[in-house]
C-alpha cells in the first residue's frame, strides 16, 4: 500500500503528465497552420498604395504584403463567380456544371461532384468559418456554405446590387446566418464592419482550440453599389471608393491584429486578393440611385476591366503573409493563378484532393524560397468561350476577333500586338488553345489568324 503522502505526489504527476499529453497533442495538431483568406471585390490592380496608387493609403494591406510576399503577376477569372469556383474548388468553371445561375433567380449552384476546399480542411480536422459573399448556388439550403463544409456563415448569397433598380428582381437581397435569413433589407453602410467582427470573433474562439482553423472573409465591397460607416465616409482625398478602400484596409489591420493578440499569428498563413478588376465598363442599369462611374478603382497600368480578357480584368492585388515560413519583403513577378491557392492550402493543411482534374499548382517550394519560379506557366481566359491563353510571357487573345498577341514581361499594358512579328509564337499558343477547348469542353473564340 502506497503511503499517502506519496499517493499525493503520484496523482500530481499523473495530472501533469496528462496535461503535457494535451499540450503534445495540441502542438502536433498545430502543425497545420491556420488560414485566413480575405477576399475584396472589385478591387482594382492599381487600388493599393503599394501598388501604386497616389492617393488611396492602404496600410494594412502593405504591411501584410511587407511582411510576406506581393504578387504582381496574380491572375484571376474575369468576374466573381468563376474566380470564387477557383477559389473553392481549384478548378476552371467551365469543367463544372452549375446547372443554372448563381445570382437573384438563379437555380444553379456547386454540384455535390465538387470537393470545396472548406469540405476537404473540415475532414482534415479544421473548424471553418465564413462571412460574407457566397455567389456560387443559394436557391437551395444544399448550395450554400452551411452545406459546403462551412462551419458557420455569415453574409449575402451573391453581389449587393442584385435588387431593384439595378437588377430587375423580386428575390430580397438579405442577409443570413447559417440557412436563416436574418436581415431584410441590408444595411449595406455596415457590412464590412460587421462581417470583420464576425471574422474577429472566430479568431478568438478557435486560437484556443487543438484544432486549426480556416476562415474565409469574402468581402461585398467594393462592388457597386459602394458603401461605408460614418467613420470613413468623407475621410479619403480620394473620395466614396476612397472611403471604401479605407474601411477594407481597417479590416485586414483587425484581423491581423486579432492573430497577433490571440498569440497564433507566427502559425497563421494570411491570403489577401480581389476576385478580379474594377467594373469600369457599367452596363447603364447601374447608374441609379447615386452611383456614379467614379465610385469604381483602377486598374493602374493595366488594360481593360471587369468582363474583360485584357489583363485589367484579370490581374489583381495579391499578398500571401505566413511569419517565419515565408521571407518578408518579397515581390515577385511569377505567375500565379487564383486555382494554385486551392491546391497550396489542401496540402498545407493535408487534406484529401478529390478525384479529378485541379487546375491548381502547389506553391508551398515557391512559397518557401525552395525553388525560384511558380509551377505555373500557363493560364486560361474564360468568358463562356476561351478568349485568351497566357504562356509563359505571352499572351494570345482573340476575343476582339483580331488576333492579339502581347509579351507581358515588357508589355504589361497590353498596347502592342505583335501578332504579325512573332507569328509562330502566336499559331503555338493557338494550338494549345484549341488543346485546352476540347479539354474543358468550350469553343475557342472566332478569330481570323493564320495557323499557317
Amino acid at each position: 500500500m502506497i503511503p499517502q503522502k506519496y499517493s499525493k505526489i503520484i496523482l500530481f504527476c499523473f495530472f501533469i503528465g496528462l496535461i503535457s499529453i494535451g499540450l503534445s497533442e495540441k502542438m502536433i495538431a498545430q502543425e497545420k497552420p491556420n488560414i485566413v483568406v480575405l477576399l475584396m471585390d472589385d478591387v482594382g490592380y492599381g487600388d493599393l498604395s503599394s501598388y501604386g496608387h497616389p492617393i488611396i493609403k492602404t496600410p494594412n494591406m502593405d504591411q501584410l504584403g511587407e511582411e510576406g510576399i506581393r504578387f504582381t503577376s496574380f491572375v484571376t477569372a474575369m468576374w466573381c463567380t468563376p474566380t470564387r469556383t477557383q477559389l473553392m474548388t481549384g478548378r476552371y468553371m467551365p469543367r463544372i456544371d452549375f446547372g443554372g445561375g448563381t445570382g437573384s433567380d438563379g437555380t444553379g449552384g456547386l454540384p455535390d461532384s465538387e470537393v470545396t476546399i472548406a469540405q476537404s480542411l473540415k475532414e482534415a480536422g479544421y473548424m471553418t468559418g465564413m462571412a460574407g459573399k457566397w455567389h456560387l448556388g443559394y436557391m437551395q439550403d444544399k448550395f450554400l456554405p452551411p452545406n459546403k463544409g462551412f462551419d458557420s456563415w455569415f453574409g449575402i448569397p451573391y453581389s449587393n446590387d442584385y435588387r431593384k433598380p439595378w437588377v430587375q428582381t423580386d428575390e430580397p437581397l438579405s442577409l443570413f446566418r447559417g440557412t436563416d435569413m436574418v436581415e431584410f433589407p441590408i444595411n449595406q453602410n455596415t457590412l464590412t464592419k460587421r462581417y470583420t467582427e464576425e471574422a474577429v470573433s472566430f479568431i478568438n474562439e478557435n486560437s484556443d482550440s487543438e484544432e486549426p482553423f480556416f476562415f474565409y472573409l469574402a468581402y461585398n465591397m467594393a462592388h457597386l453599389p459602394i458603401f461605408t460607416t460614418d467613420e470613413f465616409r468623407g475621410t479619403s482625398d480620394a473620395g466614396l471608393y476612397g472611403d471604401v478602400m479605407s474601411d477594407l484596409d481597417w479590416s485586414v489591420g483587425e484581423v491581423l491584429t486579432s492573430l497577433k493578440e490571440n498569440g497564433i499569428d507566427e502559425n497563421t498563413i494570411v491570403f489577401l486578393t480581389s476576385d478580379n478588376g474594377p467594373w469600369l465598363n457599367l452596363p447603364d442599369r447601374m447608374l441609379a440611385e447615386g452611383v456614379r462611374p467614379w465610385h469604381q478603382g483602377t486598374t493602374g497600368l493595366l488594360r481593360g476591366a471587369k468582363h474583360t480578357s485584357y489583363e485589367g480584368g484579370n490581374r489583381v492585388p495579391a499578398m500571401i503573409r505566413w511569419p517565419g515560413k515565408i521571407t518578408p519583403g518579397q515581390v515577385t513577378h511569377e505567375l500565379v493563378g487564383m486555382p494554385d491557392i486551392y491546391r497550396t492550402f489542401m496540402e498545407l493543411g493535408e487534406a484529401e484532393l478529390p478525384n479529378h482534374t485541379l487546375d491548381g499548382y502547389d506553391l508551398v517550394p515557391f512559397l518557401m524560397g525552395e525553388v525560384e519560379e511558380s509551377p505555373r506557366n500557363e493560364y486560361a481566359y474564360f468568358r463562356g468561350d476561351l478568349e485568351a491563353l497566357r504562356v509563359g510571357d505571352w499572351k494570345l487573345r482573340l476575343a476582339s476577333g483580331e488576333p492579339e498577341l502581347f509579351n507581358l514581361q515588357l508589355d504589361p499594358s497590353e498596347l502592342y500586338n505583335r501578332v504579325n512579328e512573332d507569328h509562330e509564337i502566336a499559331v503555338e499558343i493557338y494550338q494549345k488553345m484549341l488543346d485546352w477547348a476540347e479539354e474543358v469542353g468550350v469553343n475557342v473564340s472566332e478569330s481570323n489568324i493564320k495557323v499557317n
